[in-house]
């Protein structure tokens, strides 16, 4: 099986950064898997700087939903930056799609992989319980997914503040 790293933390907490960085430690083409939607003028920006930040040397392979065959797809090519799985569970939700045979699918499907796959997700249960019970079921869907990919994953990383802390497995040499 291929390396899979988890890397999770808060929003605006360094966590695209220090994955990309950590993409950069492996050989061959470097492959950024896209979840995002770019519906709005501020969500077109958002993309626009994280593409010029991550320099020419990346190529994008847009998934907002189907992620799974997206690593099926770019298998082998090199290591592969998932940014990010909250973007891909609410697309999934917001077009009213059952999200666990989704997700099942995913783990099925990282499970099987022979290059490097980099996986950032939020941390969105360390808030206030949500008022409505679509936020409900997104929060208790995240903290389900996040909790089957920092399982199977050989590496978890925390993000907080720009800084990573290990929570399972051993530090890259």
């Amino acid at each position: 099986m291929a390396r899979i790293i988890f890397v999770t933390g808060g929003a605006r907490s360094g966590k695209s950064r220090h994955a990309e960085a950590r993409v950069r430690a492996f050989p061959g083409e470097r492959l950024y898997i896209a979840t995002a939607r770019a519906e709005d003028d501020e969500m077109r920006a958002r993309v626009a700087k994280h593409i010029a930040d991550r320099g020419e040397d990346w190529a994008t392979v847009e998934a907002p939903v189907d992620l799974a065959a997206a690593l099926d797809r770019t298998d082998g090519r090199g290591p592969r930056l998932v940014d990010c799985l909250t973007l891909w569970l609410s697309n999934l939700m917001l077009e009213g799609r059952d999200w666990e045979p989704e997700a099942e699918t995913l783990l099925a499907v990282l499970a099987r992989q022979q290059s490097p796959v980099i996986l950032v997700s939020n941390e969105v249960g360390m808030g206030i319980v949500p008022e409505n019970a679509l936020a409900r079921a997104f929060r208790d869907a995240q903290g389900w997914l996040n909790q089957r990919v920092a399982a199977m994953a050989d590496e978890v990383e925390f993000v907080v503040s720009g800084l990573p802390l290990r929570v399972k497995g051993t530090p890259p040499a």
